[in-house]
């Protein structure tokens, strides 16, 4: 599948058109709104660049399953905008849940997000729940591996992230069970699924600093 692309500014990356299910309930949700709140709460880099890679991966999962993929790529987008203000749980992600309420999200949005920690004992009821928790330990970690190649994601092959996963001490602080458990409450072949979600981020490549550096001249 092809991957998801960006405008040259995250800030003013135009969302794509809306599909037949369109998400309306409450308009002024969109994701201009949704990338200023997450800045607003998040001055990191990487966990900006985090969101945006799960946001990648939902869009994508929303075409694939023909759904909603601009209210899809929004909750991928704000899933983990509280963490830099609220770190610790159960603060992160009840505390965003909260404001997200506040500020209008549609319930399924909220509860997703609250669903996507175990420790809140919000079950994943929906196939967006499911796909969220399916794409957010492992677009972590498909980062993590990038990062380590010298052409970034360009040739990132799903067994080579199997074959990093087996490796504990690299990226500890990802869950490989939450990756392994995503997929299979996904319904879809944890190969398939990490092969699936590289393509995905790697069409936002650029915005996700995981494109191939350019090739030094020789002297």
């Amino acid at each position: 599948m092809a991957g998801v692309r960006w405008s040259d500014s995250a800030h003013s990356a135009n969302p794509p058109a809306y599909n037949k299910h369109h998400f309306c309930e409450v308009r002024s949700v969109n994701r201009d709104s949704v990338w200023e709140l997450l800045c607003q709460y998040t001055q990191s880099e990487s966990l900006r660049k985090h969101a945006l890679a799960v946001e990648a991966c939902m869009r994508a999962c929303a075409r694939k399953f023909g759904e909603d993929e601009e209210k899809w790529g929004i909750t991928g987008l704000i899933h983990d905008f509280d963490y830099e203000t609220y770190p610790n749980a159960p603060d992160h992600p009840m505390k965003g849940s909260e404001i997200l309420k506040e500020r209008g999200f549609p319930e399924d949005i909220h509860l997703a997000i609250l669903g996507h920690a175990d420790y809140t004992g919000v079950p994943r009821d929906t196939l967006m729940a499911r796909a969220l928790f399916a794409c957010d330990e492992l677009a972590g970690f498909i980062t993590a591996c990038a990062y380590v190649r010298p052409d970034r994601i360009a040739t990132l092959e799903a067994k080579s992230v199997r074959k990093r996963m087996k490796d504990k001490a690299f990226a500890r602080a990802v869950s490989r069970d939450d990756i392994i458990k995503g997929a299979e409450e996904l319904g879809v072949p944890l190969d398939e699924h990490i092969a699936f979600c590289i393509d995905a981020m790697r069409g936002a490549a650029e915005q996700l600093g995981l494109a191939a550096p350019p090739a030094t001249a020789n002297p």
